[in-house]
């Protein structure tokens, strides 16, 4: 599974003009489900979107998580990080999970993050989103698990 996050002063995802979340300071995860993931990779993903340290402290460096600063956690699905673009112009997506495995495992990863943070937003898997945010930083890292 891979994510790629980016703290965010605020992020609001839509579909068809209506609003599906919203947060304030946090991370924006977009998702990316391959053919190999599992349950356990989904709880590694969390694990470190809780707990990755990418948020200041008072002497500006980045020592503090999401839970530390309490701020919020927006999860979007994005089949497209899963893409093989090492070669040709045109992106091969034979290394994602097929749609409802991937449903599933994305279903899986908000519903656990939602049993461990109370500040969970997400947008809806296989919907043409809208996805606006304001990068902090800019910071922006890919995890993988």
């Amino acid at each position: 599974m891979r994510a790629l996050i980016q703290r965010v002063s605020q992020a609001r995802v839509s579909v068809v003009g209506r609003e599906t979340g919203s947060i304030d300071q946090g991370l924006l995860a977009l998702v990316g489900v391959e053919r190999d993931d599992d349950e356990a990779r989904a709880d590694k993903l969390l694990h470190k979107l809780l707990h990755y340290r990418v948020f200041s402290d008072v002497d500006g460096k980045m020592n503090l998580n999401l839970q530390q600063v309490e701020g919020g956690l927006m999860l979007v699905s994005q089949f497209t990080l899963a893409a093989d673009t090492r070669k040709g112009l045109r992106p091969s997506f034979s290394s994602a999970a097929p749609p409802a495995e991937g449903e599933r495992l994305y279903q899986y990863l908000v519903e656990a993050a939602k049993a461990r943070w109370p500040k969970v937003a997400c947008g809806e898997f296989g919907a043409d989103m809208q996805v606006e945010l304001t990068n902090d930083g800019p910071v922006t890292f890919l995890l993988e698990s």
